[in-house]
């Protein structure tokens, strides 16, 4: 993936300067105050001198076109810009290369940095920048405002007038040419300099880095503000990237952690660069992606800017003139390659590296497609899945010859009443007239009129407010539409279930039972039943004829409180999660109604399983799809891991630790409607969400996180999160007052749906259209709907 294609012995140590490097050309100081030009398309070349500064090179920098190309070196005397073919050619005529001379003692030069039309440069020196005419010696700007020396600058992609500074001050500004004014100025970051600035010209993000391995992400809107999009620890990806790669190599199961080092050595981010765009040589496709390269002291790191995870890692500990890095230049190469010079901390060496893109993208597309939440094959014999719930024959009792028949006082199930309440009959027949015959039965009847529309696949995120209600100052802990998004399930923190419908009006139906708040709340796939899941912990399965559960669950069946629960295996089992066992149970509710045996419960329950999550660590969400046949069942531990269950064989199937900096309280899998269809391959997205650490979205088939979203705050409630029906947008609750909407395709919020009354707890979208209910901590739902119409 990496290749070297130049190693020199310098005269002098180079850590500290900025190195020069493009497509074509690679810069390095000779004698402190020359200049040798390498050819990176054939380094046996002769290299091109240049010569004119009298004192030592401090930086050094190409310009960003392919041609002319333009070199800019500085010293404390001089800013000279070189045209490198105009300066071969005139080294083959004889004559002696010269530049030309565009800044004069502006100090100390650390860094350099063109614009994209390569007519102005950045010079950072001391406190202060200076944007110089890159062809004749004219100060366009100088720009001061930074409390400690500068450390890197660089011009916008997408808007030449705006520039980005980083300073020791531990700040970034955002500029203004034209004004020379402050657009924005950022935060203090960090407690160590900012070192490294890097525009994401897709994506409109920022991304800077500082001496201790932190790397900030910051989207840049049109009025240049910027928000922060996520956060990155150097040295925690590398030891989550260790702990996958040693995952994959043991393949499933827990794999052993490797040893950590005693001595950890600190990953400043010296130098950044991005690697969007590449072309598979098989396919000729363009491929695009949100990777970046970092370039540290113990090597080179290629991040996903998308998920905050580390792709792969290139160290140089086996190379004994690189064990550590001072300094780093990056440019786009050729054939998919980025070509990239290093200099060595201790030692006077310099190295030119080949890094091929394509090569990387290949590597991470020929990883083998794991678990999927389809089936590949029919249940085991043995598979817990293959239980039925066989229904007790009563014992046969032997008839008596002769006496009295015993019988029941009232041979009815259901008593009519005595009638001493109602009004007198006046007449005693009335019949019936002009009615007419219907033949067709009842459950046909239902059916009658119902048609299913499609969901709407392009219509806009729904963000208009529709409706606001309050529930009494209740905290909204769990909600859920039914599968025809007619009706809502809303569990509340006063121990009671409420059921609304779809559009919210009208007085609720109110289910009381538990003890303590609804932790869950869950539709059968028929509609025809629910269930509601508390902290006492127990379990109701309620019907609609009925205010009295059909099934009670309570407490001597569980220890610990139950932190999930659902239908599963298309209405076949009843799915939960207390302590550390995932508990598989057979039910039959039985529906008739006896008015003298009313509290018996005729409903039958029976176990089919129970399975133990790894290191006996407590679940605390559970989530598996119900729609279809599946045998994945994904759950997540106090232990910040995330674990995946194939019910098929009974046992833990794959495992992700530390999959969060908190334990995960939310786990959400992209399960659709029956009113949308979406490509096979995303219903293996999942994701997860855990108070600090944002949501992430999981691909099933390699345990990878795909995206990564920031935006919402939530420190400490256990805001919840869920997927659109047509899988473009994720909904999250937070704890500003507000709901976030993102782009499933993008790292940035597109909507904030503000004037919550509370913090957002619960979220949930309807499946029949494009709508989104909210639920507050202090009992307020609320309902938004798209402006392109449901």
């Amino acid at each position: 993936m990496m290749t070297e294609k130049l190693r020199l012995t310098c005269d002098r140590l180079l850590s500290q300067q900025q190195l020069a490097c493009c497509h074509s050309y690679c810069g390095i100081p000779l004698h402190g105050k020359d200049v040798l030009i390498y050819s990176n398309v054939d380094v046996r070349r002769k290299p091109l001198l240049l010569t004119g500064h009298h004192g030592d090179i401090s930086a050094m920098a190409f310009g960003k076109r392919s041609t002319p190309v333009i070199l800019c070196s500085a010293s404390a005397d001089y800013i000279i810009a070189w045209d490198i073919e105009l300066c071969k050619r005139r080294t083959q005529e004889g004559k002696v290369a010269a530049g030309v001379v565009i800044g004069t003692l502006l100090g100390e030069v650390v860094h350099l940095s063109f614009c994209f039309s390569d007519e102005r440069v950045a010079a950072c020196a001391g406190a202060n920048i200076y944007v110089l005419n890159s062809k004749r010696q004219e100060m366009i700007s100088t720009l001061t405002g930074h409390l400690g020396p500068l450390t890197s600058a660089e011009f916008c992609p997408w808007n030449k007038d705006i520039l980005v500074t980083t300073s020791e001050d531990r700040t970034f500004k955002v500029w203004d040419l034209k004004t020379e004014a402050v657009l924005y100025q950022s935060f203090v970051l960090s407690a160590s300099p900012l070192l490294s600035v890097l525009f994401l010209e897709e994506d409109r993000q920022l991304v800077t880095g500082s001496t201790d391995g932190q790397v900030w992400c910051f989207s840049v809107s049109d009025d240049s503000k910027c928000h922060l999009v996520t956060k990155m620890d150097l040295t925690k990806m590398e030891k989550r990237h260790q702990t996958h790669q040693e995952i994959v190599s043991h393949g499933a199961g827990v794999a052993e952690q490797s040893p950590v080092d005693e001595v950890e050595t600190s990953k400043p981010v010296l130098k950044m660069a991005s690697c969007s765009h590449f072309t598979d040589t098989n396919t000729e496709q363009t491929i695009d992606s949100s990777w970046f390269c970092i370039g540290s002291s113990d090597g080179l790191y290629v991040v996903d800017v998308a998920t905050s995870e580390l792709l792969t890692a290139r160290y140089f500990k086996d190379c004994p003139d690189l064990s550590m890095a001072g300094s780093w230049s990056f440019s786009p190469g050729l054939d998919n390659s980025m070509m990239v010079l290093v200099s060595s901390l201790f030692t006077p060496c310099v190295v030119l590296l080949e890094l091929h893109l394509c090569e990387l993208g290949r590597i991470l597309a020929c990883r083998q497609e794991g678990l999927s939440v389809f089936p590949s094959s029919p249940p085991l014999l043995e598979s817990p899945l293959n239980a039925d719930l066989k229904k007790k024959k009563e014992p046969l009792q032997p008839k008596k010859k002769g006496g009295i028949k015993e019988q029941p006082l009232v041979f009815h199930s259901k008593v009519k009443s005595s009638g001493y309440t109602g009004a007198p009959r006046r007449t005693m027949f009335s019949p019936k007239t002009g009615v007419q015959k219907n033949t067709s039965c009842k459950k046909t009847n239902k059916n009658i009129g119902i048609h299913l529309r499609d969901y709407p696949a392009d219509s806009a995120p729904p963000t208009i407010p529709y409706v606001d209600l309050r529930v009494d100052h209740k905290q909204i802990s769990s909600l859920q539409y039914s599968g025809d998004g007619k009706q809502i399930l809303c569990g509340l923190g006063n121990s009671s279930v409420l059921m609304y419908k779809s559009c919210l009006t009208g007085s609720p139906t109110v289910y009381v039972g538990h003890d303590k708040p609804v932790r869950s709340v869950s539709w059968s796939l028929s509609r025809q039943w629910w269930l509601s899941a508390s902290e006492e912990p127990s379990l109701r399965i309620w019907t609609h004829s009925r205010s009295e559960p059909a099934i009670v669950m309570g407490d001597s069946k569980f220890s610990k409180p139950i932190r999930g629960a659902q239908f599963y295996y298309l209405d076949k089992f009843v799915l939960l999660a207390s302590g550390p066992s995932l508990y598989l149970y057979l039910y039959n509710v039985d529906i008739t109604r006896d008015d003298i045996k009313r509290y018996q419960q005729r409903s039958v329950v029976k176990m089919a399983g129970c399975f133990s999550a790894t290191s006996a660590t407590d679940i605390t969400a559970l989530s598996a799809v119900n729609d279809f046949l599946s045998y994945i069942v994904l759950v997540c531990g106090s232990d910040r891991s995330v674990q995946v269950f194939d019910l098929n064989e009974g046992k833990v199937a794959s495992e992700l630790p530390d999959a969060h900096g908190r334990a995960v309280h939310c786990i959400t899998q992209n399960k659709g409607s029956v009113f949308t269809t979406q490509a096979p391959d995303s219903y293996n997205l999942f994701l997860t969400s855990a108070v600090t650490d944002g949501v992430k979205i999981w691909d099933l088939r390699t345990l990878r996180c795909v995206r990564r979203y920031d935006n919402h705050l939530n420190r400490c409630h256990p805001c919840s999160s869920a997927i659109s029906p047509c899988g473009r947008f994720i909904a999250s609750g937070s704890e500003d007052n507000c709901a976030y909407v993102y782009d499933i395709r993008s790292s940035t919020f597109l909507h904030k749906l503000q004037k919550h009354s509370d913090t957002v707890l619960s979220v949930t979208f309807n499946p029949a259209k494009p709508e989104l209910l909210t639920g507050t901590m202090d009992g307020n739902l609320r309902l938004f709907q798209s402006s392109s119409g449901s």
